[in-house]
This record gives C-alpha cells, structure tokens and sequence, in this order.
C-alpha cells in the first residue's frame, strides 16, 4: 500500500517510521529544506549543534519521544535546569516546593493556599471534569485573588491574549500534571534528532521529498497529490492513502473536496502564532544561571525569556550564551511586521531592567515566526476538537490540534503520529 504524508515535523516522522517499519511504501512531502517542523532548527558557523527556532526541551515522562529515540539509539541528555518567574521587578525561585514557599510576595497563608491548589490539580488524575470550567474563573476563587492576580493571570494574559479569559481549567491542568523539575533534551540539537529519524526513514525505503509544497489533495479512486518539487515544477503522484499534519486552516485550503459542513467546523479553531528572536550574547544573560524565566508583567513586551545555554552546554555552540525572547501572537499582530532591529528595540527597555549591560556583548540575533504554533483550548473542546478521520474516507487528519488534553509538543506529535500510523495501516 503507498501512503502520503504531509508535513515532516515529528508527527509527519514518526507516522512514517511506524508505517515504513511495516513495509509500507511511504512519501513524505515538506515544504521546508529539514524536517522537524515547529522544532526545525538552524546552526550557525562554529557550532558543534542546532539551535531550534523556537525553544524546545522535554520533559522526563514524555515516554513517546523518549521511547522513540531509545529504538534508533538516540541519546538523550536530562538535566535539572533553574525555572524562575519575574515578578515586581525581580526574579524569584520557583523550581520547588521550598523556594515557592520563601516567596515573599505572597504571605504565608497565601503561598500555602497557592502551592496547595497546584498539588490538589497535579495529584487529580481526573481531567474530562475540568475542561467543563473556565480556568480564570475558577483559580482566583481556589487559589486566591493575590496569588492569582500577582503570578498566573499576567501569564494567561501575555500567553494568550484576547483568548485569556476563554481557556479551559483542563489545559491549565495538564500544564501543572505533566511538569517535572528535570528536563530532556536530544544531544546535537532536535534537528539533528529529525535527520537521524529521516535517515531511519530511508533506511527503511520511505522517500521524503523537501521544499516540496502540496497544492491539492483530491480524492477518486486513489488520493492524488498535486504538488510543487524543489525545482518549481508541478508534479502529481498517486496514492492509497494520505495522512495530512498541517494546521487545519492549511488542511482545508489544499483539499478542495471537503463538504461545507465539515469545513465550518474547522473554520471554529483557533490558534496562535509564534515569534522567537533568538540573540547571541558572550556573556551570561541572566546572573543566577536561570534557563526559563516566566515573565508575570501585563506591561512586558516578551512573554519568556529562555537562555538555552543554561541548560545545554555552551561549548556546543562556540561558546556562545544563546537567548530566546517569545511570544505567542497571531499573525496579524505587529511583532510579525517587525524586523529584528524593530523588535529588539521593543524589547531593549524591559531587558536592561534584568541586565543593563547585555547589549555590550550581542554578537548578533535571528528572527524567526511560525503563523500557527499554539491552539486556543477553550472550555468543553472535546465537543470541538478535529476527528483524524475526514470526510475523504481515505485521508487521515493529525495535527496539534487534536493534542488533548495536553499541550502541544514533540511527544505529543510523536504519539500522535503513531496513531495516524495505526489508522492508516487497517484496510
């Protein structure tokens, strides 16, 4: 049986390692020069790795990814890096039960009513309940206004804009449940990781084919793909089945077939983009080796700052200390207007106010954007989310937005790829 997939992010892999595994004929189409998709990384002249575009780590549950390196022998680095927040203009300690506790914003009862509403969500394995509740309504009232005023609210507001006030408690559910203190990373970067996967792929008899960008997907008799090569030319190829990763706003511009009813459907999702201005600096740029600082401030320009080399070692990358400065916007926002110059300048102020110095030792900086990159999860979703079975009886559907409850990720894609693979694999 001869098998499309569309998109080779980690969810387009690990489709087509499974099914290839199998003995399948399978076609990977990407429009972009690598795989890895919202983890499609980029290496700079003296470096040892790739950097992705946008920050990424897993944590040391994440079994589907974990597991999926341990089967081509990919090692896996885990480390236990410091998380902080900002908050009134300083940065606090926040990577445990004791440091919550010393935090001196909040009083004593409330800290331990905070930290109690967190450990009452964590240790709740029952979420279908809590996708019923909005998570700005609830919190407040269990966890306190001060606490929820001061640490949370401002996180929601800078994460997702004019959405906050719709996300559902069982999102803000699986961002506690699933969080551990140590993190994982794939040694030489998650491009690196993708191509080791690509060439188990090849191995195995799959074809991927980059810069090569779908049209159409029509289907008769087989799934015929319409699509642009490397070179500029318009090619079709033919098909038994499909597995589609892309966005589903891109899913319904390239298949034309799809009933009105189903698209409306779709048309309802919401999501946001993504901008990541990535600077490399000579010196630290925190002063207490912080990698992910969460910045609680309606007033910041930037809703994280991560400093990569903080958790991977700066050796890796020509001993460069390398700084993510993210946002989730949508793509009509002004930051996806922006150049680099235009945004630091933005950012410049709120920096200085963490280090004053940093831009004596900028070596240079790297914009990147990605249009979709984080699904808006309002209360009740279930009733919304995409099937991965389509209306084309023999095209399958698998993309982040079906992640549920959990946020989107690599694990997820990857686990997500596994059962597109399944689905695709029964006659």
């Amino acid at each position: 049986m001869k098998i499309a997939i569309i998109g080779a992010g980690f969810t387009g892999l690990s489709a087509a390692y499974q099914l290839t595994k199998k003995g399948y004929e399978v076609t990977v189409y990407e429009k972009d020069p690598s795989p890895g998709g919202l983890a499609i990384g980029y290496q700079e002249k003296g470096w040892d790795w790739s950097l992705e575009k946008h920050y990424h780590h897993w944590f040391t549950n994440d079994n589907h990814i974990i597991n999926l390196a341990k089967s081509i022998n990919y090692e896996v680095i885990i480390k236990r890096p410091h998380t902080n927040w900002y908050v009134n203009g300083n940065i606090y300690e926040f990577d445990s039960i004791s440091a919550a506790l010393r935090f001196s914003e909040l009083t004593p009862q409330d800290r331990v009513r905070h930290l109690a509403t967190l450990a009452l969500l964590r240790f709740n394995p029952f979420w279908k309940p809590l996708e019923k509740i909005n998570a700005n309504t609830f919190l407040p009232t269990l966890m306190g206004k001060k606490a929820y005023r001061m640490l949370w609210e401002p996180l929601f507001a800078n994460k997702f804009g004019e959405y906050a006030d719709d996300v559902s408690l069982a999102w803000f559910w699986a961002r506690i449940a699933k969080r551990t203190q140590s993190l994982a990373y794939p040694s030489g970067g998650f491009l690196h990781f993708a191509q080791a996967l690509d060439n188990h792929i090849s191995k195995n008899g799959g074809i991927i084919h980059y810069q090569s960008e779908i049209e159409k997907i029509v289907e008769n008799k087989t799934i015929e793909i319409t699509f642009k090569d490397i070179t500029g030319k318009t090619k079709k190829q033919f098909f038994d089945k499909c597995i589609v990763t892309l966005p589903s706003f891109l899913f319904l511009k390239i298949a034309p077939q799809l009933p009105e009813s189903y698209t409306k459907k779709l048309v309802r999702l919401k999501g946001l983009g993504a901008t990541n201005l990535v600077l490399r600096l000579k010196k630290p740029f925190f002063p207490n080796n912080t990698y992910w600082l969460s910045v609680a401030d309606k007033k910041s320009p930037v809703m994280a700052i991560v400093e990569h080399t903080n958790f991977m070692d700066k050796r890796h990358y020509n001993n460069e200390h390398l700084l993510y400065l993210g946002n989730y916007v949508s793509p009509e926002h002004p930051y996806f207007k922006m150049t680099e110059t235009e945004m630091i300048s933005k950012f410049d102020p709120f920096l200085r106010k963490i280090n004053p110095s940093y831009g004596k030792s900028l070596i240079g900086m790297k914009l990147f954007k990605a249009p979709f990159a984080q699904p808006i999860i309002p209360v009740n979703y279930s009733r919304i989310i995409p099937p991965m079975v389509t209306p084309l009886s023999n095209v399958i559907l698998a993309n982040i937005e079906q992640v549920y409850p959990w946020d989107r990720g690599t694990n997820y894609a990857v686990e997500l790829g596994e059962k597109a693979a399944k689905l695709a694999s029964q006659v």
